[in-house]
């Protein structure tokens, strides 16, 4: 088990891949691919988001090749089972997506692509892309947003603002250590990224993955978050995207789902979760799921779907 591999149990406890392989980046990067469930059965490719790992899709990845789905998860760049790499940006991002649709997909082959937070932004940078272009059939956008990421963030509980943004930015961008997952650890991480409702398990099964992540790798990639902007992305999403959020997020609070609904070409809106926060697919795992079996049905497995001309 690599050092950066969370002891989670349960239901969150890693699954065991069919297979797993090494995507190499454009810049030479190399990332940590697993593909679970049948060799022939529809695809799903799963992007992870900031601070997490593959382990984090894992009631999906159970779920989806339980019911015949190839469930392909990678390890973004220094996170999980990919090394760290000194390049840290929305470009290398849509980079690494390509570099894994291409090693685990025949030419052609459709797959619906689901991202959760920084999984959301990397397919918004790529979807402009030959290559994500050629495999996408269908989107699903998790807790995410394509700007003002800090400034919109209610992590901080002050009024909206410059003092506000310059404290979240302070915070999400702290080098501090997270340190061993203790009681309060599991209270700071449950305010600040989960509902207050969440079982005690989830939150848990949060906790080790967000402190397994290595603090350079989490501090580093706050500073590509801190400045995003790829609302020009959202607009080049034309495929059919499902959009969905949590009321309690407070990362990416709903105003940001909205504005994605708003912008995307091919928008087949949004799903609020009331009391769910900023972790959909761990707190809400089913309605993820279900929305991602809802997706390939349609748009993989279903009859082909009319698309939409950029710009259209």
């Amino acid at each position: 088990m690599s050092r950066r591999t969370p002891a989670v149990t349960g239901p969150y406890d890693p699954p065991v891949p069919a297979r797993t392989l090494t995507a190499v980046s454009a810049d030479g990067a190399r990332l940590h691919v697993e593909a679970h469930g049948p060799e022939d059965a529809p695809a799903v490719v799963l992007a992870h988001g900031w601070t997490c790992s593959t382990v984090f899709w894992a009631a999906q990845i159970r779920d989806l090749a339980a019911a015949g789905h190839r469930v392909i998860a990678y390890d973004q760049r220094g996170h999980g089972r990919s090394p760290a790499s000194p390049v840290c940006t929305a470009e290398a991002l849509a980079d690494d997506l390509e570099a894994v649709l291409a090693a685990t997909l025949a030419p052609g082959e459709k797959a619906v692509i689901a991202g959760h937070s920084m999984g959301g932004m990397t397919v918004m940078a790529a979807a402009g892309r030959p290559g994500f272009r050629e495999h996408a059939a269908a989107v699903l956008l998790c807790s995410t947003g394509s700007s003002r990421l800090v400034a919109e963030s209610r992590v901080v509980p002050l009024r909206a603002g410059r003092v506000r943004t310059w404290l979240t930015g302070r915070v999400l961008g702290s080098r501090a250590p997270l340190g061993p997952v203790t009681p309060v650890a599991r209270s700071i991480l449950k305010y600040a990224t989960m509902g207050p409702g969440c079982a005690p398990d989830r939150v848990e099964a949060c906790a080790r993955i967000v402190h397994a992540c290595p603090r350079a790798v989490r501090h580093a990639w706050s500073k590509v978050l801190a400045t995003l902007d790829l609302d020009h992305g959202v607009r080049r999403l034309t495929v059919p995207t499902a959009v969905l959020c949590g009321t309690s997020d407070r990362l990416t609070p709903p105003v940001h789902a909205r504005a994605l609904a708003a912008a995307l070409p091919h928008c087949l809106g949004v799903t609020e979760l009331t009391g769910v926060g900023h972790m959909t697919p761990v707190e809400a795992p089913e309605t993820v799921t279900g929305r991602i079996r809802e997706l390939v049905g349609t748009y993989v497995t279903g009859p082909a779907p009319v698309r939409i001309k950029e710009g259209a």
